[in-house]
């Protein structure tokens, strides 16, 4: 099932082809033993959200007022841990050529976020209708 359009065609676009190149080259890396995925993150709690909401870091659930999804944002250093278990799993060749999302990545390997919460944005985006 393809995921909804966001109505930003170039954003879509990017999106689309990191999801292509690690399929392809999972299929050429494989004979390798190489793996290739594509990483997604959640509501990524970048530093261009965060001055699009007028938050830091350290204030960034002020923005939860205006927007109650962002109580559900993750930190970039979130997706990064989550990357670091995924290069370290001498299994890793179970998830080539798959586009994976660092929610549930993060259950997987136990990993939690710098203020110590686990967000799953795929599983929120489910309980809201998304």
């Amino acid at each position: 099932m393809a995921e909804p359009y966001g109505g930003a065609l170039f954003y879509d676009l990017a999106k689309a082809s990191n999801v292509r190149i690690a399929h392809d080259l999972a299929a050429d890396l494989r004979p390798y033993g190489v793996a290739a995925v594509a990483v997604a993150p959640g509501f990524l709690r970048s530093e261009a959200v965060l001055d699009h909401f007028g938050v830091t870091e350290q204030t960034w659930r002020d923005a939860i007022a205006r927007d109650e999804h962002f109580a559900q944002s993750e930190t970039p250093r979130f997706v990064g841990r989550v990357v670091a278990a995924l290069a370290a799993d001498p299994a890793v060749l179970r998830f080539s050529g798959r586009t994976l999302h660092s929610g549930p990545l993060a259950e997987e390997y136990g990993i939690d976020d710098v203020d110590g919460r686990r967000p799953n944005w795929i599983r929120y985006f489910a309980t809201i209708g998304g």
